[in-house]
């Protein structure tokens, strides 16, 4: 039997999500807990659809219900779920990027690719439920992400601002983030969404504005979420040929980091 398998408590969260919607076409898998663990398997040792082991079923109908999956948004819906938890808006959040390489297998894509996200959070309420789907506790802090993007390696930080902060989450009292990020757009955007960006100038800067050093040194959270979401060979390495698809293995690790900080701790 493979290691790392979802507990019961685990699959009770994921349940309404990927049961409720299933395919309306097609024949339906006949274990969706089988076949959610042969996804996660996939995405924890990076191996090939192909190697995937019989014990989770025909590899080409669990890499089916896995696209159906995630182009018809489950991830999205589920991380909106947990968001909307956790949301507070005494909250502190943290944004970065990190490199992901790109295999061979991933043909037509060329050089590397940036993950990037939103999260880290730290809160100060604890809700004690999520979308009324499941009802445990939260711990605190957390250090799992709130909003993940891809772009192209050569992106530079402050252009993936926008996409991060247009999706679905809690708002940001305080925006953590490091030099790359230091820009007047972005200052003024936190400003109206009615928080504060606390970014080290570039030196560059003829006006340099005053850093909270104890608040910024939160800031390695996010640096340990990436380690963290790395430790997922299929993030840390992108093997697929679709953004989709990619993007749908970084959520579904996310998904699994929130579970175990935030529903698993009682």
């Amino acid at each position: 039997m493979a290691r790392n398998l979802m507990s019961d408590e685990e699959w009770a969260f994921f349940a309404p999500f990927v049961i409720e919607s299933g395919p309306k076409r097609g024949r339906p898998p006949k274990d969706h807990r089988l076949v959610l663990d042969g996804v996660f398997w996939i995405a924890r040792t990076g191996s090939p659809w192909r190697d995937l082991p019989e014990t989770f079923g025909p590899w080409a109908s669990v890499y089916r219900q896995f696209r159906r999956w995630t182009l018809a948004g489950i991830w999205d819906l589920i991380l909106e779920a947990l968001n909307e938890a956790e949301g507070s808006l005494h909250s502190v959040q943290m944004i970065d990027s990190t490199v992901a390489r790109a295999h061979h297998c991933a043909a037509g894509e060329r050089g590397g690719f940036r993950i990037r996200v939103l999260g880290a959070q730290e809160v100060a309420s604890r809700p004690r439920s999520i979308s009324r789907r499941t009802a445990r506790g939260c711990p605190s802090p957390s250090r799992s992400p709130a909003a993940s993007e891809i772009t192209g390696g050569e992106v530079s930080d402050y252009r993936g601002y926008g996409p991060l902060m247009e999706a679905d989450g809690p708002l940001a009292r305080v925006l953590l983030a490091d030099r790359g990020y230091d820009s007047d757009a972005i200052r003024q955007d936190m400003q109206d969404r009615g928080g504060v960006a606390v970014i080290p100038a570039r030196r560059n800067r003829k006006v340099r504005e005053s850093v909270d050093t104890h608040i910024y040194a939160l800031r390695n959270r996010i640096e340990r979420c990436f380690n963290r979401l790395k430790n997922a060979r299929r993030v840390a390495t992108r093997y697929d040929k679709t953004a989709a698809s990619f993007l749908g293995f970084v959520q579904i690790t996310s998904i699994r980091m929130w579970f175990r900080d935030f529903v698993n701790t009682a």
